[in-house]
């Protein structure tokens, strides 16, 4: 069962996804606009937020900054656009996925499970568990990554799909089993937001960007 915060302010939306949340057994709580949504998440724990983009108030990116200064809980976040620079500031906010309006409530709670599952395993990982390549340390306990001693902010995604790429470094990674494997669910979306986290993860990287390797008409590899 997980606590669910459904974030919209249109009550039709709210009220469909709590229907099927309630009905796969979870929990939730809804809120009408961003700033009721910071509030609660200060009173209250959730295993994942589902936020609008556009709601009165506070927009949906401006109450996941806020909650990201006190709170690690993943964020879904759903759009009646689907802009790919919609999709970058979120990902730079450090949501976890994102939903295009109209969605089948099927395929949503299909992510919610994905995104939770996923949490829950990357918070019980080895905690001695620690990579050193040259002066690119990678800690995937504390989910931390430091470049020269210095700590290196990711989105969430951006740290699921580089300690997957560290994990199997050397290895040829097709964008299929990428898709599959770090988002956790059969994606039906827009194959190139798997394209925005490595632009993204790049840049984070800095000079060790070009660790990332492109195999064209493949996917990519990570290499030492």
């Amino acid at each position: 069962m997980y606590r669910i915060l459904v974030v919209d302010d249109e009550q039709l939306i709210r009220e469909m996804i709590k229907k099927y949340a309630i009905f796969e057994g979870h929990q939730v709580v809804e809120a009408a606009n961003g700033m009721e949504a910071v509030e609660i998440c200060r009173q209250q724990t959730f295993d994942i937020i589902i936020m609008d983009v556009m709601m009165p108030e506070l927009d949906g990116f401006s109450a996941c900054k806020e909650i990201r200064k006190f709170s690690r809980t993943p964020v879904l976040m759903l759009s009646a656009r689907g802009e790919e620079y919609d999709k970058i500031h979120g990902f730079e906010l450090g949501i976890d996925d994102y939903v295009v309006k109209p969605f089948s409530p099927k395929e949503l709670m299909m992510r919610i499970q994905a995104i939770v599952n996923r949490s829950r395993i990357s918070s019980g990982e080895n905690p001695k568990e620690i990579l050193e390549l040259g002066g690119l340390k990678v800690d995937f306990t504390g989910r931390l990554v430091y470049i020269d001693g210095e700590k290196i902010d990711m989105s969430p995604k951006e740290y699921d799909l580089f300690f997957y790429l560290v994990r199997n470094r050397g290895i040829a990674l097709t964008r299929e089993k990428l898709i599959n494997d770090v988002w956790g669910y059969d994606f039906y979306g827009d194959d190139r937001t798997l394209d925005t986290h490595i632009k993204l993860l790049r840049k984070s990287l800095g000079r060790y960007s070009g660790c990332i390797v492109t195999l064209r008409g493949v996917g990519y590899r990570f290499e030492e």
